[in-house]
């Protein structure tokens, strides 16, 4: 997982007058909070904010905090992000400071690898989960979860217990949980239907 750096500043007020002045010249309001600390109103620029949550591993980024006095040399991972509906612009956000020798869950999204054999043969893939809720320490974070659908034979899914993950990181979610199937008809029902 990469690591990015962000300039934070604290700031005294709260409120929406405050937060709106904020925004309008480019920054967003946010809280730093996490385990042994009170939580701290900060902002940050809005362009470096999204410079810090891009690529793959969104989110997921671990940032490094310049300033905001004792929070500066902090890793955090943002925790909740706020958009604008309409404008996509950044309204609020929540960073949570974390212990890298301490495990973190997050939500990572799926990746689907090669081309299922079922839909080779006229059956649709449907991607069920689109993310995954996982446990590890924050250096072992990865950018998305793989998972291999050539051998997806029409009929079949892939469920979340049959994921081989790297060691160290644990799926939260349901091992039943189906993450992608293949549906449709196979060769020998078309041709029992149509005789």
């Amino acid at each position: 997982m990469q690591q990015k750096t962000i300039s934070i500043e604290q700031r005294e007020k709260a409120g929406k007058g405050v937060c709106r002045k904020l925004r309008a010249v480019g920054r967003v309001p946010g809280v730093v909070y996490g385990k042994g600390i009170e939580p701290v109103a900060v902002s940050v620029d809005a362009k470096e904010l999204a410079a810090a949550i891009v690529g793959e591993g969104g989110r997921n980024n671990l940032i490094s905090l310049q300033g905001g006095g004792s929070l500066n040399g902090n890793t955090v991972i943002v925790a909740d992000l706020q958009k604008a509906p309409l404008e996509g612009t950044f309204i609020s956000v929540d960073f949570h400071k974390i212990n890298m020798d301490e495990k973190v869950r997050v939500h990572v999204p799926v990746a689907l690898i090669g081309t299922a054999l079922g839909a080779k043969e006229g059956g649709m893939l449907e991607l069920v989960m689109h993310s995954l809720d996982l446990e590890c320490l924050p250096s072992q974070i990865p950018e998305h979860v793989e998972v291999d659908v050539t051998n997806l034979a029409i009929g079949h899914a892939i469920h979340v217990g049959e994921l081989v993950l790297s060691a160290g990181v644990k799926a939260l979610d349901d091992p039943k949980a189906t993450i992608v199937s293949v549906h449709g008809k196979t060769k020998e029902e078309v041709t029992v239907e149509e005789g």
